[in-house]
Parts: structure tokens; C-alpha cells; sequence
């Protein structure tokens, strides 16, 4: 059974905004411009340990977390509560829908009448769209449910280190994903499609041969051997939270070898002067069709005045060793050691005038005929939300000029419309290439489910540019 993603507010009070809609297909249920007292982000059932948590505390996989606001950064979880609304294509989420994990936004949820009694005690729990369900559960229930939740076998994924030198995104094709990733590689398609020179950027990708030569120039898959034989590494989250930190050091002090160094200069210095280059995670396990990853990695923004960009591509090979990304890579059973990391780098985009993610299927109110948008203003990122943060929420038509606005963002006055009728349909027109390309390069067949979800930004010149592009994920 397909799990579903809702939004709908249980007390239905206002209207849904509908502007030049110019197709007679039925519109969504109306949807409340302010949050009700239940959203469901993800829907789903999961048993675990319905604990309480501060920021400052280490979930467990087999816990069902309570937050006010949860952190960008959570561990993989049992099940997911929040007392404040949640972004619906924040990162966070999109993992959620990844990997089944029930979500939810329960207002007061900490002293809810059904939620109170049970914190402390293992627990079942559901979430529909209509709202949800707990009750106390028996360890073996937990048990059991959790025996069925990982691979059968260990995955071992697929890297190319034959590509032995960093290329322009113009020179790589889609099947170049197993040298580079699909992050760089997707880039790099997108920029065939025919698009406006700004829409896609241009850039370089760094292969994983890079990454794995660095790792073996310092010994550093040695020090991964050693990483389990920490006592209480195997199965203590502070443990393996205080090692993997010390690690992530030592790769970010590590040395390049002097042709590395070299190389990674020359294509540096290919950027205008003065240019902040972004240095982004492409790695071989995320980015997938089965497999999102959203989230795990980071990217960082190389300044003209930091140096050797060597710096910054250190940094996100350290990121491979997040706490967040190891326990997924655990759980999914991911030979950690054949993960690999290229690196994606363009200019930097700044000062952004909106952000959003959208994505070529109505996947959360299930219209035929629309895209589903979210976006919010400035850089207050979608992916990556401020607390209290609610984005703008659009069904865009597929055909047609027309849009309808299911929620405003709380960050404007006067329920504004953050871009643009010509935005929009700018958007739309992408959108739908986007679909019908990558329709194509993955091999989709003919009653497959199919839809990709992008990043994009309104640029301060006021230029809609894409910034990403990955399958949606359909967990069945």
C-alpha cells in the first residue's frame, strides 16, 4: 500500500485562493490559511518509545520523538511528533517518507490528552490524514516490528573510481552518476534540456577517485576499521556521536597529495575572480531512485578569502561521517566503506529573494492536474526551515496559466503571492520538461508511478534558477 502524504488541517474554516485557473478539474478540500490542531505530514504506523526530547538529547531509532519544533538535523526515528506546524518538503520530511517513518504536528502534543499518559512507555502509533491513533504496546510488539524493518542483505553501493580527473558539468552525462553521483550528474542533464543559461548552473564535478585517493593517502579507511572496535561504539548513540565527531576532524585536517592540490586549484581558478564557489555533496547513496538521502550531507560555501578551495572540499568529505548519515547507512545496511563522495561546485547563489521546492505530482492532495509547490521568502530555506516557519503552499496547473494558493506564508503581509504569474508559469514550463526528460532517462515504463521533485531559487536579478533535481520517492 502506497503511503500517502497529507497536510489537511481537521477544522476546515477558510478558502482556498484560486488565481486564473483555467482547467475544470476538481480542486483539493479547502484547507485553513492558519494551522489547525493537526496536520499529517507523513502517514504511516510504527511501535516504539514515545520519548520527550530536548535538542540537546540523541534519539534512538526505536524511538517515536516528541518536539516542540523538530530539529533539521534529527537521527533516523521510529515516528515523529511536533508541537509546532512542520514544513511538508522540509528534508526532514522527505526522509520521513523515505523511510516510512509516521509524521505528524499535534498542537499541545506534550500534554494531549492521549499523548500525556503514554510518554515513557512503548507505543503504537498511526497517522492518517484524518488524524491519529496511540496506544500502549508490549516489547515484543517492538520487536517484531522492528526485525522487519531492515534489508535482508548488506548494499554495497555502486562507485566508479576508473574517472580520474574533475570535469565541467557539460562534459558529463546522466550515466556518469557512478563516477560523480547523481546530484552532479542530474545537474549536468538538466543543463541539455534547453533551459535559459541561468536557469541551471554551470560548474564542475569532482569524482569519487578523489575522495577515495584522499582517504587512502591518510589511512583514513584504517581509522573507519578502528571506529568499531570502540567499546560501546556498535550500539551507543553518545559514543558513536563523540567518535564520529573526532573523525570528522581528523578528514578535515588530513592532507591532499601534492596532484590533488594541483588539480583542484586549476579548476578553481576557472571561476571569475572574486567568485564564492558552493562545494556540494554528490555521493553514490543518495539522490536514488529508492533511496532520497535528503539531508544527510553538507555543502559549503568557499569564500575568496578561505584559501585553498581544498579547505572546503575537506569539509564535505567530512560531512560523509555526520552522525545522521552513519545511523542511515547502518540501518539500510550500507558498507560504509564503499560510500563514496564526489563534490559539485558553482557559484554560490545569494541573497535569494524566494526559495521552494516543487514536485512534478500533486503528492499531497492528489489532484490529477497540478504540480505541488512549496516556497518560502528570502533564505529562510524550505529544506531546511527556521523554527515557526510556515512555507507558501501552491497547486500549480499542469496546463493552463492557472494556480491555486492552498496556504500563505507566514513570513509575508496582505496574503501575497511570493512570485510572479510569470514566475510561476516559468516554473510550470520547467517542471514539465524536467519530467518528461528524466521520464526518459530513467527508463520509465508505462503505468509506472513517476514524478521528480526539484530545488529552486528566484535569484536577486529576479532569475528562476534550479538547483537540484532527484526522483520522488513512493514507498509502497
Amino acid at each position: 500500500m502506497k503511503a500517502k502524504i497529507h497536510i489537511k488541517t481537521l477544522l476546515i474554516i477558510g478558502a482556498v485562493v484560486v488565481y486564473g485557473c483555467t482547467s475544470e478539474q476538481p480542486l483539493p478540500p479547502e484547507v485553513d490559511e492558519t494551522p489547525g490542531s493537526f496536520e499529517a505530514l507523513n502517514e504511516g504506523e510504527a511501535f516504539g518509545l514515545l520519548r520527550l526530547m530536548d535538542l540537546e538529547e540523541f534519539p534512538s531509532r526505536r524511538d517515536i520523538v516528541i518536539y516542540e519544533t523538530l530539529p533539521n538535523e534529527l537521527l533516523l526515528v521510529a515516528g515523529m511528533i511536533s508541537s509546532v506546524p512542520q514544513t511538508p518538503l522540509s528534508h526532514l520530511n522527505l526522509r520521513a517518507i523515505q523511510n516510512g517513518v509516521p509524521n505528524s504536528y499535534v498542537e499541545n502534543a506534550a500534554v494531549n490528552e492521549i499523548i500525556e499518559p503514554l510518554i515513557g512507555k512503548y507505543v503504537y502509533y498511526k497517522v492518517t490524514s484524518f488524524g491519529f491513533e496511540m496506544r500502549e504496546a508490549t516489547l515484543e510488539e517492538v520487536n517484531a516490528y522492528f526485525d522487519d524493518l531492515r534489508p535482508d542483505s548488506a548494499q554495497t553501493p555502486e562507485r566508479d573510481l576508473s574517472v580520474t580527473s574533475i570535469r565541467s558539468l557539460d562534459d558529463i552525462q546522466f550515466e556518469d552518476s557512478r563516477s560523480v553521483g547523481v546530484k552532479a550528474a542530474n545537474i549536468a542533464a538538466m543543463r541539455k534540456f534547453g533551459f535559459p543559461d541561468y536557469t541551471i548552473p554551470a560548474g564542475f564535478a569532482v569524482p569519487f577517485y578523489f575522495y577515495d585517493e584522499f582517504m587512502k593517502f591518510n589511512n583514513f579507511y584504517e581509522e573507519i576499521d578502528k571506529l568499531f572496535l570502540v567499546p560501546g561504539f556498535s550500539d551507543d548513540v553518545n559514543v558513536q556521536a563523540e567518535e564520529l565527531r573526532d573523525f570528522r576532524s581528523l578528514i578535515k585536517n588530513g592532507n591532499m597529495p601534492e596532484w590533488m592540490l594541483n588539480d583542484l586549484a586549476a579548476v578553481h581558478n576557472m571561476f571569475p575572480a572574486g567568485t564564492s564557489v558552493r562545494t556540494r555533496s554528490s555521493t553514490n547513496n543518495e539522490d536514488l531512485p529508492n533511496f532520497s538521502g535528503a539531508g544527510l550531507y553538507d555543502s559549503y560555501t568557499h569564500h575568496p578569502d578561505e584559501g585553498h578551495i581544498s579547505k572546503s572540499i575537506k569539509q564535505v568529505y567530512a560531512s560523509m561521517w555526520n552522525l545522521r548519515a552513519f545511523l542511515e547507512r547502518e540501518f539500510q545496511l550500507v558498507d560504509h566503506k564503499a560510500a563514496a563522495m564526489g563534490v559539485l561546485m558553482h557559484p554560490n547563489f545569494s541573497d535569494e529573494k524566494v526559495n521552494g521546492v516543487a514536485v512534478t505530482e500533486d503528492i499531497f492532495y492528489g489532484t490529477y492536474f497540478n504540480y505541488y509547490v512549496n516556497s518560502q521568502l528570502g533564505e529562510d530555506l524550505v529544506t531546511n526551515p527556521e523554527a515557526q516557519s510556515i512555507p507558501e503552499e501552491i497547486l500549480l496547473n499542469k496546463t493552463g496559466t492557472g494556480y491555486t494558493v492552498m496556504r500563505h506564508s507566514n513570513l509575508v503581509e496582505d496574503e501575497q503571492v511570493l512570485m510572479t504569474d510569470e514566475q510561476l508559469n516559468e516554473l510550470r514550463d520547467y517542471l514539465t520538461t524536467i519530467h518528461q526528460e528524466f521520464l526518459l532517462l530513467y527508463g520509465i515504463q508505462e503505468g509506472e508511478r513517476f514524478a521528480m521533485e526539484i530545488e529552486f531559487k528566484i535569484t536577486r536579478e529576479d532569475e528562476l534558477a534550479i538547483k537540484q533535481a532527484r526522483p520522488w520517492i513512493y514507498v509502497e
